[in-house]
Protein backbone atom coordinates (compact mmCIF):
# COMPACT_ATOMS: atom_id res chain seq x y z
CA UNK A 1 0.00 0.00 0.00
CA UNK A 2 2.86 2.33 1.16
CA UNK A 3 4.54 1.95 -2.87
CA UNK A 4 0.97 2.64 -4.16
CA UNK A 5 0.97 5.93 -2.65
CA UNK A 6 4.47 6.62 -4.37
CA UNK A 7 3.13 6.43 -8.16
CA UNK A 8 1.42 10.05 -7.65
CA UNK A 9 4.89 11.67 -6.50
CA UNK A 10 6.57 13.56 -9.45
CA UNK A 11 9.97 12.76 -10.47
CA UNK A 12 12.53 14.86 -12.39
CA UNK A 13 16.05 13.27 -14.28
CA UNK A 14 18.15 15.78 -15.34
CA UNK A 15 19.79 14.35 -18.48
CA UNK A 16 18.84 11.95 -20.42
CA UNK A 17 22.12 9.59 -20.69
CA UNK A 18 22.41 6.27 -19.81
CA UNK A 19 21.56 7.07 -16.40
CA UNK A 20 18.85 8.87 -16.66
CA UNK A 21 17.08 6.81 -18.92
CA UNK A 22 18.09 3.72 -16.40
CA UNK A 23 16.37 5.58 -13.60
CA UNK A 24 13.32 6.47 -15.71
CA UNK A 25 12.97 2.64 -16.95
CA UNK A 26 13.50 1.20 -13.39
CA UNK A 27 10.67 4.15 -11.77
CA UNK A 28 8.10 3.52 -14.94
CA UNK A 29 8.26 -0.22 -14.52
CA UNK A 30 7.41 0.00 -11.04
CA UNK A 31 4.51 2.07 -11.92
CA UNK A 32 5.69 5.69 -11.08
CA UNK A 33 3.43 7.43 -12.99
CA UNK A 34 5.07 11.14 -13.32
CA UNK A 35 8.51 11.01 -14.56
CA UNK A 36 10.27 13.60 -16.81
CA UNK A 37 13.45 13.82 -17.87
CA UNK A 38 15.09 17.04 -19.04
CA UNK A 39 17.46 16.94 -22.06
CA UNK A 40 19.71 19.72 -22.24
CA UNK A 41 20.51 18.91 -26.14
CA UNK A 42 18.50 17.99 -29.05
CA UNK A 43 19.14 13.91 -28.43
CA UNK A 44 19.61 11.30 -25.91
CA UNK A 45 22.72 9.07 -24.51
CA UNK A 46 24.51 12.12 -23.76
CA UNK A 47 28.15 10.59 -23.73
CA UNK A 48 27.33 7.51 -25.95
CA UNK A 49 27.41 8.89 -28.63
CA UNK A 50 27.48 7.33 -32.24
CA UNK A 51 28.41 9.36 -35.66
CA UNK A 52 29.74 8.36 -39.29
CA UNK A 53 32.66 8.69 -41.13
CA UNK A 54 32.49 8.63 -44.79
CA UNK A 55 30.41 5.11 -45.05
CA UNK A 56 30.99 4.01 -41.76
CA UNK A 57 29.82 4.08 -37.88
CA UNK A 58 31.85 4.71 -35.51
CA UNK A 59 32.05 6.14 -32.00
CA UNK A 60 32.38 9.43 -30.69
CA UNK A 61 31.57 8.81 -27.37
CA UNK A 62 31.83 5.61 -25.35
CA UNK A 63 33.64 2.95 -27.37
CA UNK A 64 33.50 -0.44 -25.60
CA UNK A 65 31.97 -2.85 -23.12
CA UNK A 66 34.39 -3.02 -20.64
CA UNK A 67 34.26 -6.45 -19.48
CA UNK A 68 31.40 -8.10 -21.23
CA UNK A 69 30.11 -10.84 -19.43
CA UNK A 70 26.65 -12.05 -16.74
CA UNK A 71 27.78 -9.42 -14.16
CA UNK A 72 27.71 -6.65 -16.50
CA UNK A 73 24.11 -5.20 -17.51
CA UNK A 74 24.94 -3.41 -20.63
CA UNK A 75 26.28 -6.82 -21.78
CA UNK A 76 22.98 -8.75 -21.20
CA UNK A 77 20.72 -5.69 -22.37
CA UNK A 78 22.95 -5.61 -25.75
CA UNK A 79 22.18 -9.51 -25.84
CA UNK A 80 18.80 -9.16 -24.94
CA UNK A 81 18.44 -7.08 -28.18
CA UNK A 82 20.15 -8.88 -30.08
CA UNK A 83 22.90 -5.76 -30.78
CA UNK A 84 26.23 -7.58 -31.06
CA UNK A 85 28.24 -10.13 -32.90
CA UNK A 86 28.10 -13.78 -32.44
CA UNK A 87 31.79 -13.78 -31.47
CA UNK A 88 31.89 -11.40 -28.56
CA UNK A 89 28.56 -13.70 -26.88
CA UNK A 90 30.90 -16.70 -26.64
CA UNK A 91 31.75 -18.39 -23.38
CA UNK A 92 35.36 -17.90 -24.33
CA UNK A 93 34.87 -14.54 -24.82
CA UNK A 94 32.93 -13.41 -21.44
CA UNK A 95 35.63 -15.59 -19.56
CA UNK A 96 38.74 -13.76 -20.19
CA UNK A 97 40.13 -11.88 -17.47
CA UNK A 98 42.29 -9.35 -19.30
CA UNK A 99 42.00 -6.49 -16.32
CA UNK A 100 41.53 -3.85 -18.15
CA UNK A 101 44.20 -4.48 -21.26
CA UNK A 102 42.86 -6.16 -24.22
CA UNK A 103 45.63 -8.72 -25.95
CA UNK A 104 45.50 -6.94 -28.98
CA UNK A 105 48.47 -7.77 -31.36
CA UNK A 106 50.86 -4.45 -31.39
CA UNK A 107 53.03 -2.95 -34.04
CA UNK A 108 55.59 -0.03 -32.70
CA UNK A 109 57.29 2.51 -34.61
CA UNK A 110 60.15 5.10 -33.36
CA UNK A 111 60.28 8.76 -34.14
CA UNK A 112 63.05 8.10 -35.89
CA UNK A 113 60.96 5.93 -38.46
CA UNK A 114 61.88 2.62 -37.77
CA UNK A 115 60.12 -0.51 -36.93
CA UNK A 116 60.85 -1.57 -33.39
CA UNK A 117 60.80 -5.20 -32.74
CA UNK A 118 58.52 -7.49 -30.48
CA UNK A 119 61.95 -9.03 -28.30
CA UNK A 120 63.37 -5.12 -27.97
CA UNK A 121 59.83 -3.72 -26.71
CA UNK A 122 58.30 -6.44 -24.63
CA UNK A 123 60.29 -6.30 -21.43
CA UNK A 124 59.09 -2.81 -21.12
CA UNK A 125 55.54 -3.76 -21.88
CA UNK A 126 55.86 -6.56 -19.04
CA UNK A 127 57.42 -4.45 -16.34
CA UNK A 128 54.76 -1.33 -16.72
CA UNK A 129 52.13 -4.25 -16.52
CA UNK A 130 53.40 -5.23 -13.25
CA UNK A 131 54.12 -1.74 -11.76
CA UNK A 132 50.45 -1.31 -12.84
CA UNK A 133 49.18 -4.45 -11.07
CA UNK A 134 51.60 -3.57 -7.93
CA UNK A 135 49.98 0.27 -8.15
CA UNK A 136 46.33 -1.27 -7.35
CA UNK A 137 48.13 -2.99 -4.40
CA UNK A 138 48.34 0.28 -1.94
CA UNK A 139 44.70 0.62 -1.17
CA UNK A 140 45.38 3.30 1.97
CA UNK A 141 46.69 6.69 1.84
CA UNK A 142 50.16 7.73 3.65
CA UNK A 143 52.23 5.97 0.65
CA UNK A 144 55.42 7.40 -0.32
CA UNK A 145 54.01 7.86 -3.46
CA UNK A 146 51.14 9.89 -3.56
CA UNK A 147 50.20 9.42 -7.43
CA UNK A 148 50.67 6.35 -9.37
CA UNK A 149 52.64 8.08 -12.25
CA UNK A 150 55.43 8.78 -9.03
CA UNK A 151 55.17 5.53 -8.53
CA UNK A 152 55.75 4.20 -12.01
CA UNK A 153 58.48 6.67 -12.39
CA UNK A 154 60.10 5.94 -9.26
CA UNK A 155 60.71 2.05 -9.06
CA UNK A 156 60.75 1.61 -13.06
CA UNK A 157 64.43 3.22 -13.12
CA UNK A 158 66.01 1.54 -11.08
CA UNK A 159 63.91 -1.84 -12.06
CA UNK A 160 65.03 -1.57 -15.85
CA UNK A 161 68.87 -0.80 -14.48
CA UNK A 162 69.02 -4.08 -12.35
CA UNK A 163 66.74 -6.27 -14.95
CA UNK A 164 68.39 -4.97 -18.44
CA UNK A 165 71.76 -4.33 -17.31
CA UNK A 166 73.35 -6.84 -19.88
CA UNK A 167 71.18 -5.15 -22.90
CA UNK A 168 72.82 -2.28 -25.31
CA UNK A 169 72.30 1.42 -23.90
CA UNK A 170 70.31 2.00 -27.24
CA UNK A 171 67.79 -0.65 -26.13
CA UNK A 172 67.38 0.28 -22.63
CA UNK A 173 66.89 3.73 -23.83
CA UNK A 174 64.32 2.82 -26.19
CA UNK A 175 62.43 0.87 -23.64
CA UNK A 176 62.59 3.57 -21.01
CA UNK A 177 60.37 5.45 -24.30
CA UNK A 178 58.16 3.49 -24.55
CA UNK A 179 56.92 3.09 -20.94
CA UNK A 180 56.63 7.20 -21.23
CA UNK A 181 54.67 5.58 -24.41
CA UNK A 182 52.89 3.23 -21.82
CA UNK A 183 52.04 6.07 -19.68
CA UNK A 184 50.30 8.41 -22.22
CA UNK A 185 47.95 4.96 -23.17
CA UNK A 186 46.95 5.23 -19.36
CA UNK A 187 46.18 8.54 -19.10
CA UNK A 188 43.54 7.97 -22.16
CA UNK A 189 42.23 4.97 -20.16
CA UNK A 190 42.08 6.89 -16.67
CA UNK A 191 41.03 10.03 -18.71
CA UNK A 192 43.92 12.08 -16.67
CA UNK A 193 46.11 14.93 -17.80
CA UNK A 194 48.86 12.94 -16.07
CA UNK A 195 48.94 9.75 -13.92
CA UNK A 196 50.80 12.29 -11.15
CA UNK A 197 47.32 13.13 -10.84
CA UNK A 198 45.67 9.74 -9.98
CA UNK A 199 46.06 8.92 -6.74
CA UNK A 200 48.05 5.58 -5.62
CA UNK A 201 46.06 4.53 -2.57
CA UNK A 202 42.59 5.30 -4.65
CA UNK A 203 43.66 3.24 -7.61
CA UNK A 204 42.35 0.04 -6.32
CA UNK A 205 38.74 1.30 -6.15
CA UNK A 206 38.23 0.46 -9.66
CA UNK A 207 37.47 -3.03 -10.39
CA UNK A 208 37.38 -4.82 -13.63
CA UNK A 209 34.80 -7.40 -14.67
CA UNK A 210 36.01 -10.55 -16.40
CA UNK A 211 35.28 -10.31 -20.64
CA UNK A 212 36.85 -9.34 -23.83
CA UNK A 213 36.00 -5.52 -24.26
CA UNK A 214 33.58 -5.52 -27.69
CA UNK A 215 32.04 -3.44 -29.90
CA UNK A 216 28.35 -2.35 -31.24
CA UNK A 217 28.50 -3.49 -34.79
CA UNK A 218 25.96 -0.70 -35.43
CA UNK A 219 26.86 1.68 -33.08
CA UNK A 220 26.41 1.96 -29.02
CA UNK A 221 23.40 4.85 -29.65
CA UNK A 222 21.72 1.46 -30.66
CA UNK A 223 21.46 0.43 -27.03
CA UNK A 224 20.18 3.87 -25.95
CA UNK A 225 17.24 3.72 -28.90
CA UNK A 226 15.97 -0.02 -27.59
CA UNK A 227 15.87 1.60 -24.12
CA UNK A 228 13.57 4.77 -24.81
CA UNK A 229 11.50 2.47 -26.68
CA UNK A 230 10.60 0.94 -23.26
CA UNK A 231 9.88 4.34 -22.11
CA UNK A 232 6.42 6.32 -22.59
CA UNK A 233 7.14 8.97 -25.67
CA UNK A 234 6.69 11.94 -24.30
CA UNK A 235 9.19 11.45 -21.07
CA UNK A 236 11.78 13.14 -22.57
CA UNK A 237 11.56 17.01 -22.95
CA UNK A 238 14.81 18.04 -25.09
CA UNK A 239 16.42 21.53 -25.74
CA UNK A 240 15.42 22.14 -21.81
CA UNK A 241 18.85 23.18 -19.66
CA UNK A 242 18.16 23.47 -16.25
CA UNK A 243 19.38 26.55 -14.30
CA UNK A 244 18.66 25.89 -10.98
CA UNK A 245 17.50 23.25 -8.68
CA UNK A 246 15.49 25.20 -5.28
CA UNK A 247 15.46 22.66 -3.41
CA UNK A 248 14.59 22.18 0.95
CA UNK A 249 11.75 24.47 0.18
CA UNK A 250 9.76 25.27 3.70
CA UNK A 251 7.09 27.24 1.97
CA UNK A 252 3.21 25.20 3.36
CA UNK A 253 1.85 23.17 0.64
CA UNK A 254 4.33 23.75 -1.76
CA UNK A 255 6.70 21.07 -3.43
CA UNK A 256 10.14 20.63 -1.69
CA UNK A 257 12.13 20.47 -4.68
CA UNK A 258 11.03 23.12 -7.93
CA UNK A 259 13.62 22.77 -10.93
CA UNK A 260 14.16 26.02 -13.01
CA UNK A 261 14.70 25.40 -16.78
CA UNK A 262 16.26 28.46 -18.62
CA UNK A 263 13.38 28.89 -20.55
CA UNK A 264 12.00 30.20 -17.69
CA UNK A 265 9.35 27.28 -17.04
CA UNK A 266 9.87 26.04 -13.29
CA UNK A 267 8.87 22.26 -12.52
CA UNK A 268 7.39 21.10 -9.22
CA UNK A 269 8.67 18.12 -7.81
CA UNK A 270 9.33 15.49 -5.01
CA UNK A 271 12.32 14.41 -6.03
CA UNK A 272 15.08 15.29 -8.72
CA UNK A 273 17.52 12.96 -9.98
CA UNK A 274 20.58 14.48 -11.15
CA UNK A 275 22.51 12.45 -13.54
CA UNK A 276 24.70 15.16 -15.42
CA UNK A 277 28.47 14.63 -15.95
CA UNK A 278 30.60 15.34 -12.92
CA UNK A 279 32.54 18.13 -15.41
CA UNK A 280 29.81 19.82 -15.63
CA UNK A 281 29.24 19.93 -11.80
CA UNK A 282 32.64 20.71 -10.91
CA UNK A 283 31.99 23.75 -13.37
CA UNK A 284 28.19 24.63 -12.38
CA UNK A 285 27.63 23.83 -8.79
CA UNK A 286 27.26 27.41 -7.23
CA UNK A 287 24.59 28.00 -9.53
CA UNK A 288 22.65 24.91 -10.16
CA UNK A 289 22.17 24.40 -6.05
CA UNK A 290 19.91 26.85 -4.27
CA UNK A 291 20.56 26.54 -1.32
CA UNK A 292 24.18 25.08 -2.16
CA UNK A 293 25.94 22.04 -1.79
CA UNK A 294 26.84 21.05 1.78
CA UNK A 295 30.82 21.79 2.46
CA UNK A 296 31.81 17.83 2.45
CA UNK A 297 30.16 17.15 -1.13
CA UNK A 298 31.23 20.09 -2.48
CA UNK A 299 34.91 19.26 -1.61
CA UNK A 300 34.41 15.77 -3.08
CA UNK A 301 33.09 17.31 -6.06
CA UNK A 302 36.52 18.90 -6.35
CA UNK A 303 38.99 16.36 -5.64
CA UNK A 304 37.02 13.66 -7.51
CA UNK A 305 39.42 13.78 -11.24
CA UNK A 306 37.45 14.25 -14.36
CA UNK A 307 39.53 14.36 -17.62
CA UNK A 308 39.19 14.44 -21.30
CA UNK A 309 40.06 11.46 -23.60
CA UNK A 310 39.70 12.55 -27.35
CA UNK A 311 39.48 10.23 -30.33
CA UNK A 312 40.97 11.78 -33.81
CA UNK A 313 39.73 8.89 -36.67
CA UNK A 314 41.67 9.06 -39.52
CA UNK A 315 41.03 6.90 -42.83
CA UNK A 316 43.11 5.87 -45.75
CA UNK A 317 43.01 4.75 -49.10
CA UNK A 318 45.56 1.70 -48.18
CA UNK A 319 46.97 0.46 -45.20
CA UNK A 320 50.20 1.08 -43.82
CA UNK A 321 50.16 -1.42 -41.15
CA UNK A 322 49.90 -5.44 -40.96
CA UNK A 323 46.98 -6.98 -41.42
CA UNK A 324 46.97 -8.70 -37.91
CA UNK A 325 47.86 -5.35 -36.22
CA UNK A 326 45.34 -3.88 -33.81
CA UNK A 327 47.08 -1.22 -31.86
CA UNK A 328 49.97 0.75 -33.21
CA UNK A 329 52.50 2.80 -30.58
CA UNK A 330 54.55 6.15 -31.36
CA UNK A 331 57.61 5.70 -29.44
CA UNK A 332 59.30 9.05 -29.49
CA UNK A 333 63.30 8.79 -28.66
CA UNK A 334 63.45 11.46 -26.58
CA UNK A 335 61.19 10.35 -24.04
CA UNK A 336 63.43 8.30 -21.94
CA UNK A 337 62.47 9.93 -18.58
CA UNK A 338 59.08 8.58 -18.08
CA UNK A 339 57.13 11.87 -19.25
CA UNK A 340 53.35 11.53 -19.73
CA UNK A 341 52.89 15.23 -20.71
CA UNK A 342 54.57 17.96 -23.28
CA UNK A 343 57.07 20.86 -22.15
CA UNK A 344 55.27 22.93 -24.80
CA UNK A 345 51.23 22.32 -25.44
CA UNK A 346 51.09 24.73 -28.41
CA UNK A 347 54.00 23.66 -30.61
CA UNK A 348 54.20 19.89 -29.32
CA UNK A 349 50.28 18.61 -28.75
CA UNK A 350 50.97 15.70 -30.78
CA UNK A 351 53.58 13.71 -28.93
CA UNK A 352 50.75 13.29 -26.44
CA UNK A 353 48.64 10.99 -28.59
CA UNK A 354 50.29 7.61 -27.60
CA UNK A 355 49.11 5.46 -31.02
CA UNK A 356 46.05 4.32 -32.50
CA UNK A 357 43.93 1.35 -32.53
CA UNK A 358 42.97 -0.06 -35.92
CA UNK A 359 39.19 -0.54 -36.44
CA UNK A 360 38.25 -4.35 -36.91
CA UNK A 361 36.99 -6.36 -39.10
CA UNK A 362 38.44 -4.25 -42.19
CA UNK A 363 35.17 -5.12 -44.23
CA UNK A 364 33.25 -3.47 -42.09
CA UNK A 365 35.55 -0.18 -41.61
CA UNK A 366 37.79 -0.50 -44.08
CA UNK A 367 40.91 1.07 -43.40
CA UNK A 368 40.60 3.35 -40.52
CA UNK A 369 42.51 3.90 -37.23
CA UNK A 370 41.56 5.57 -34.49
CA UNK A 371 43.77 7.93 -32.35
CA UNK A 372 44.02 8.28 -28.92
CA UNK A 373 44.86 11.55 -26.52
CA UNK A 374 44.22 12.65 -23.47
CA UNK A 375 44.43 15.91 -20.66
CA UNK A 376 45.36 19.76 -21.44
CA UNK A 377 46.76 18.30 -24.94
CA UNK A 378 44.00 17.09 -26.06
CA UNK A 379 42.04 19.71 -24.69
CA UNK A 380 44.09 22.10 -26.63
CA UNK A 381 43.59 20.03 -29.86
CA UNK A 382 40.04 20.73 -29.66
CA UNK A 383 40.35 24.30 -30.48
CA UNK A 384 42.38 23.76 -33.37
CA UNK A 385 41.18 23.55 -37.29
CA UNK A 386 40.50 20.05 -38.97
CA UNK A 387 42.98 21.31 -41.21
CA UNK A 388 45.72 22.04 -38.77
CA UNK A 389 44.69 18.24 -36.69
CA UNK A 390 44.80 16.91 -40.42
CA UNK A 391 48.52 18.43 -41.48
CA UNK A 392 49.62 17.39 -37.48
CA UNK A 393 48.20 14.11 -37.94
CA UNK A 394 49.52 13.30 -41.24
CA UNK A 395 53.38 14.55 -40.53
CA UNK A 396 53.34 12.00 -37.16
CA UNK A 397 52.16 9.36 -39.26
CA UNK A 398 54.96 10.66 -41.87
CA UNK A 399 57.87 10.80 -39.29
CA UNK A 400 57.50 7.77 -37.61
CA UNK A 401 56.74 5.28 -40.92
CA UNK A 402 59.72 7.13 -42.73
CA UNK A 403 57.50 7.22 -45.64
CA UNK A 404 56.97 11.11 -47.04
CA UNK A 405 53.75 10.38 -48.93
CA UNK A 406 51.35 8.71 -46.80
CA UNK A 407 48.31 10.91 -45.82
CA UNK A 408 44.49 10.25 -44.32
CA UNK A 409 41.83 10.81 -47.16
CA UNK A 410 39.93 12.69 -44.24
CA UNK A 411 39.88 12.97 -40.39
CA UNK A 412 37.20 12.92 -37.54
CA UNK A 413 37.70 14.33 -34.19
CA UNK A 414 35.63 14.20 -30.98
CA UNK A 415 35.68 17.51 -28.62
CA UNK A 416 34.09 16.31 -25.80
CA UNK A 417 36.27 19.43 -23.23
CA UNK A 418 34.56 22.18 -25.02
CA UNK A 419 31.02 20.20 -25.32
CA UNK A 420 29.01 22.77 -22.74
CA UNK A 421 27.24 19.96 -20.84
CA UNK A 422 29.49 17.45 -20.41
CA UNK A 423 33.36 19.39 -19.47
CA UNK A 424 35.22 16.47 -20.56
CA UNK A 425 35.34 12.68 -20.64
CA UNK A 426 34.91 10.91 -17.35
CA UNK A 427 35.80 10.44 -14.42
CA UNK A 428 39.22 9.40 -11.77
CA UNK A 429 40.33 9.21 -8.20
CA UNK A 430 42.58 12.16 -7.69
CA UNK A 431 45.64 12.29 -5.14
CA UNK A 432 44.19 12.49 -1.89
CA UNK A 433 40.72 10.95 -3.03
CA UNK A 434 39.19 8.21 -1.23
CA UNK A 435 35.53 5.73 -1.52
CA UNK A 436 34.13 8.36 0.73
CA UNK A 437 34.29 11.10 -2.21
CA UNK A 438 32.71 8.84 -4.02
CA UNK A 439 30.02 8.10 -1.28
CA UNK A 440 30.00 12.17 -0.32
CA UNK A 441 28.79 12.21 -3.89
CA UNK A 442 25.78 9.93 -4.25
CA UNK A 443 24.46 11.03 -0.94
CA UNK A 444 21.10 12.68 -1.11
CA UNK A 445 19.77 15.69 0.01
CA UNK A 446 19.31 16.72 2.40
CA UNK A 447 21.48 14.80 4.15
CA UNK A 448 20.82 12.16 6.94
CA UNK A 449 19.92 13.83 10.20
CA UNK A 450 18.03 16.56 8.85
CA UNK A 451 14.04 17.16 9.37
CA UNK A 452 13.65 17.96 5.63
CA UNK A 453 11.59 16.03 3.38
CA UNK A 454 13.98 12.82 2.35
CA UNK A 455 15.08 12.02 -1.07
CA UNK A 456 14.92 15.83 -2.50
CA UNK A 457 17.68 15.57 -4.84
CA UNK A 458 19.59 12.56 -5.65
CA UNK A 459 22.78 11.99 -7.63
CA UNK A 460 23.74 9.26 -10.50
CA UNK A 461 25.75 8.92 -13.33
CA UNK A 462 29.39 7.10 -13.67
CA UNK A 463 31.13 9.17 -11.38
CA UNK A 464 28.74 8.38 -8.23
CA UNK A 465 29.42 4.45 -8.82
CA UNK A 466 32.22 3.34 -6.35
CA UNK A 467 33.84 0.70 -8.40
CA UNK A 468 32.89 1.12 -12.33
CA UNK A 469 33.12 5.22 -12.25
CA UNK A 470 33.91 6.04 -16.15
CA UNK A 471 32.35 2.86 -17.37
CA UNK A 472 28.65 3.13 -19.26
CA UNK A 473 27.64 -0.21 -17.14
CA UNK A 474 28.73 2.28 -14.17
CA UNK A 475 26.30 5.17 -15.38
CA UNK A 476 23.70 2.29 -16.15
CA UNK A 477 23.70 0.62 -12.07
CA UNK A 478 24.02 4.18 -10.72
CA UNK A 479 20.33 4.64 -12.63
CA UNK A 480 18.94 1.99 -10.92
CA UNK A 481 20.50 2.71 -7.96
CA UNK A 482 18.86 5.71 -7.70
CA UNK A 483 15.64 4.97 -8.24
CA UNK A 484 15.38 1.40 -6.15
CA UNK A 485 16.26 3.77 -3.46
CA UNK A 486 13.16 5.93 -4.44
CA UNK A 487 11.16 2.44 -4.71
CA UNK A 488 12.37 1.32 -1.35
CA UNK A 489 11.55 4.62 0.43
CA UNK A 490 8.24 4.28 -0.27
CA UNK A 491 8.12 0.26 0.49
CA UNK A 492 9.34 0.63 3.77
CA UNK A 493 5.94 1.01 6.44
CA UNK A 494 7.24 4.36 7.73
CA UNK A 495 7.08 6.24 4.51
CA UNK A 496 4.34 8.55 4.27
CA UNK A 497 2.23 9.75 1.45
CA UNK A 498 4.02 12.70 -0.07
CA UNK A 499 2.26 16.24 -0.92
CA UNK A 500 1.20 16.18 -4.08
CA UNK A 501 2.88 19.32 -5.95
CA UNK A 502 1.03 22.28 -7.27
CA UNK A 503 0.11 21.91 -11.24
Amino acid sequence: MALQQSLDSKVVIIGCGMSGIAAAQRLVSRGFRHVRILEATARSGGRVKTGTFGNNIIEIGANWIHGPSEGNPVFCLARQYGLLDPAALTPENQAMDIEGHPPWVPSWFSSSGRRLSAEDMFPAVEMFAELLEESVKFENGGEAWPSVGEYIRAEAPQRAAEQWKDERESVRALRMCLMSNLLKVECCVNGTHSMDDVGLGAFSQYKHLPGLDCTFPGGYEGLIKKLLLELPSNIVSYRRPVCCIHWNSTEKGESPVTVECENGEKIAADHVIVTVPLGYLKKHHATLFRPPLPLHKLHSVQRIGFGTNNKIYAEFDSPWWDADCEVIYLVWEDEENLVDQVPDIQTSWIKKLFGFTVLKPTERYGHVLCGWIAGHESEYMETLSEQEVTHAVTQLIRRFTGNPTIAPRRILRSQWFHDPWTCGSYTYLGVGCSAQDLDNLREPLPTKGAQAKPLQVLFAGEATHSHYYSTVHGALLSGWREADRLISHYSSPSSSQPSRPKL
